[in-house]
């Protein structure tokens, strides 16, 4: 696992379940080291199913709700989907529902050639929309970003044309890690609230 707060900061390629894991370690890092609550742990799936390469964010949403056994919050799926339209009322009636919710955003994003297929780990909130120009509110306390695509030209159309095969595969990749990731965070803090019993 990293040991540094700069290996917290990944930029993660590979195979399907090595990549996976490597997703998984990153996130656990953070989670260690920041120490949110349990019950206070939100990811929250940003993108829309109307754009192929957008549609990585809900991807991960509907996929976390079938393979999360932990309980944590998440927001952003295909049925109901958080995108620039709605993010900002999507938080505000995040924070009445917790007090304080500790945000793992995921994201799409455009990148350069050889970083298609990669997926960033990072402490911090992702600025969504930067990539085709939005001016969007930060969001996270740390943010999962899947590179779909090339930017730099054209991202709306990009965005439009990326292949569905990409973004489902890296889909799958992407939920599994944050899924291992906050099921071993929350089981370590279980274990270590958990009196032991003095013989």
């Amino acid at each position: 696992m990293p040991n540094s707060p700069d290996d917290m900061n990944s930029k993660i390629s590979g195979k399907s379940l090595r990549k996976s894991h490597l997703i998984s370690k990153s996130l656990f890092n953070i989670l260690k080291k920041d120490q949110p609550q349990p019950k206070d742990i939100t990811v929250v799936c940003i993108g829309t199913d109307r754009s192929t390469g957008d549609s990585l964010g809900p991807l991960i949403g509907s996929r976390l709700n079938k393979i999360t056994t932990s309980d944590i919050t998440i927001k952003g799926t295909l049925e109901s989907p958080v995108h620039a339209t709605n993010i900002t009322e999507t938080l505000l009636d995040l924070n009445k529902e917790l007090k304080s919710p500790y945000i793992i955003a995921v994201d799409a994003c455009l990148g350069k050639p050889g970083n298609v297929g990669k997926v960033i780990v990072k402490e911090g909130p992702v600025k969504p929309g930067a990539g085709v120009k939005k001016d969007l509110e930060p969001v996270g306390n740390c943010h999962v970003s899947g590179i779909v695509n090339v930017g730099g030209f054209m991202e709306y159309m990009v965005l439009q044309n990326t292949r569905l095969y990409e973004v489902t595969n890296l889909s799958v990749i992407i939920s599994r890690g944050i899924s291992w990731a906050t099921n071993h965070y929350i089981k370590k803090v279980q274990t270590e609230s958990v009196p032991k019993v003095k013989n």
